[in-house]
């Protein structure tokens, strides 16, 4: 599988999942479990690459703009969301988070940002497919620290600062 095919298959599910999260992930094992396990395999490392590429300090503080708040488990779920919304809004994050203030339409709190589940599709759709649990993906860990020039996500008045487009269009503090 290469990298269009992977963006095609989150593009097509978010999609027939009417954006909502929770169900793009059922959407996504349905889809995945059409495939063969290799592929499901090259599926989850395309995943995972993007996961740990999104282990950024910027991207975790854009994460507490748009949620009010974002804990290392939140800013978890919250990169698995970022990979669901597809490449456009994915590459346009990382290369510069406050460019999420033009590349979402909507945000909600409440509802979006939480992901966790998409993280999950590969490994499901594969078990599913096999009968055992999906092998490591292969792919280096995500760094111990997101990458990046350090900022605490708690710290509103900085993030305020630091993503002005983010604050003023979705900020919830």
């Amino acid at each position: 599988m290469d990298e269009t095919e992977f963006w095609e298959i989150i593009d097509s599910t978010r999609e027939a999942a009417g954006g909502d999260p929770d169900e793009h992930a059922d959407v996504l094992v349905e889809r995945l479990v059409q495939l063969d396990p290799d592929s499901v395999l090259d599926f989850a490392r395309h995943f995972e690459a993007r996961y740990n590429r999104a282990h950024r300090w910027d991207l975790w503080g854009a994460a507490a703009v748009l949620l009010g708040e974002a804990d290392a488990e939140a800013f978890e779920s919250f990169r698995c969301w970022l990979i669901g919304q597809g490449r456009e809004v994915f590459e346009g994050a990382v290369q510069d988070a406050d460019s999420l203030a033009g590349l979402l339409e909507d945000f909600d709190p409440e509802f979006d940002g939480d992901g966790e589940e998409l993280g999950y599709a590969a490994d499901e759709a594969y078990e599913q497919l096999t009968g055992v649990a999906a092998p490591d993906p292969g792919v280096p860990p995500e760094p111990a620290e997101p990458l990046g020039t350090p900022l605490d996500p708690g710290d509103e008045a900085a993030l305020a600062e630091r993503f002005p487009l983010l604050r003023d269009r979705f900020g919830v503090f």
